[in-house]
This record gives C-alpha cells, structure tokens and sequence, in this order.
C-alpha cells in the first residue's frame, strides 16, 4: 500500500501566508500534518493566520526572516519544543525583483540571492539535526523555470534558483544516508498575487503580451494554479517518495518539453 498520509508530522512551511506556500501547507495539512509557517513581518503572519483559520487549519505562525541564522534557529529550537521535531520543511520564502541586469543595484541582486538562496541554505541546516535524530526528514525546495532557464531582467533570481536546485542536489548527498530525502518543485507559470501584473489586460481588452507568451509556451494553453502543486508537495513529503532523492519536479503544463508553437 502506497503511503500518502502525513498524519502527525510536522511541516514548516516558509513564507506561507498566501500564494504557492499557502496551498501547499493546505495540502499538507488535509494530508494530516501540523502546519507550521513563518513570514518576516508580523502583518503577513497575521495574514496568513486568518487565512489558516478560515481554511479551519490550526497552523503555528512566527514572525522571523529566513537569512537571520539565529532567528531561525530560535524559531526551529521553539517549535521543536513547543510542536514536535520538524518532519517536513518547505523552502517556500522568496522574493523576485524584474529589473535588467545593468540597471540592476548590487544590493538588489544580493537581497535576491539572500533570501531565494541563503534562506533555504539556514533553514535546511537548523532542521537537519532533528531529522538526524529523528532517523528520517524530507526537505521540499521551491525552485523555478528559472532554474533551468534564463530570461530578461531575472539575473538575480536565475541565479539564486539555479542555485538552489544544486543546493538540493547537495543536500541529498550529504543526508540521504540518514534517511532524509531533499527534492524540489519546480513550479511552471503560476496565478499568484506575485504575476498577477503579468495577467492584466490591456486597455483594449487584449491579453498582456507576456501572458499571451506563456500560453503559447505553454502545451496546457493555461497559467497554473496554486492547487497544481498540492498532489506533488504531498508526494514529496510522504513516504511515498522514500527513495526519490535530488530530483526537481517541474510543474509546469509541459513548458519545459516544448518548444513552442511555429509562427503562423
């Protein structure tokens, strides 16, 4: 019997209180998984504890920025005492900035590559120690297309997801012989509140350019949503994916398969 149920695990969910990291957590919880999220500000905990609570999911927030080692840390040490040795964490917290590459502040790329990568990278190390004791652990990294492809004014985050799909690589390396399993999605074009610019019609009624791109990149002819990657964020955090291990799951409609439709 395959084995999808979470029932008494417990999940950190970074930056869940909306979007991708929500519906996860939500998919997580009805799987039977204690939720635990965190954001940087306190508004978008509040946020997102709302949401939790309409959602009738009795989820855990805490105010605490994923590049402060020592708040996470502080954090992890907390939910350990205070829920349970985390079993499942979700690398979920990012941030993108579009701006072109020469016009782009080296303070933007690194704040990029800070919070995308080096979040993950403190995140997955306060948790390890548990894991290892525990004797098993499953790490869920949320890259990107642009871990795989590049394009106008993301060199930033390009960078940073390209990175983190090296960094699961790694971390399976290192901890899969402590039964830790650290995989990633890779989510296609998603309708989020993050591309909802991208969605907009024109003034004459028109698709935005970049949306009519994606479609016609896209061999499902639609965005994604949110609730495209609950079944795989289940899969990966379930004994089900024992012994699947630095692997990236591309959800995407089939973007990566295709080239694209021949110009009429």
């Amino acid at each position: 019997m395959v084995n999808f149920s979470l029932d008494g695990k417990v999940a950190l969910v970074t930056g869940a209180a909306y979007g991708i990291g929500l519906a996860i957590a939500q998919a997580l919880s009805e799987a039977g998984a204690k939720i635990v999220f965190n954001c940087s500000r306190q508004e978008t905990v509040d946020r997102g504890m709302s949401a939790y609570k309409n959602l009738g999911i009795d989820a855990k927030g805490y105010r605490c920025d994923v590049t402060d080692e020592a708040a996470v840390k502080a954090m992890v040490a907390d939910i350990e005492a205070t829920v349970g040795t985390i079993d499942i964490l979700v690398n979920n917290a990012g941030i993108i900035k579009r701006i072109p590459m020469e016009d782009m502040a080296v303070e933007d790329f690194r704040r990029v590559i800070d919070i995308d990568l080096v979040g993950p990278f403190i995140c997955a190390k306060a948790v390890i120690p548990g894991m290892i004791r525990k004797g098993h652990g499953k790490i869920i990294n949320i890259c990107s297309m642009m871990s795989e492809l590049g394009r106008e004014t993301v060199s930033a985050y390009a960078s940073a997801k390209g990175g983190l799909k090296m960094l699961t690589r790694n971390i399976c390396s290192e901890y899969g012989a402590h039964n830790i399993q650290c995989n990633a999605i890779g989510p296609g074009y998603i309708a989020t509140e993050q591309t909802a610019p991208l969605r907009e019609r024109q003034p004459d009624g028109s698709r935005h350019p970049f949306d009519s791109f994606i479609i016609s990149r896209t061999p499902a002819a639609r965005w994604g949503n949110p609730e495209d990657l609950m079944g795989p964020a289940v899969f990966l955090a379930s004994d089900a994916s024992d012994f699947v291990n630095g692997q990236i799951l591309y959800v995407d409609g089939g973007l990566l398969a295709y080239i694209g439709k021949q110009p009429q």
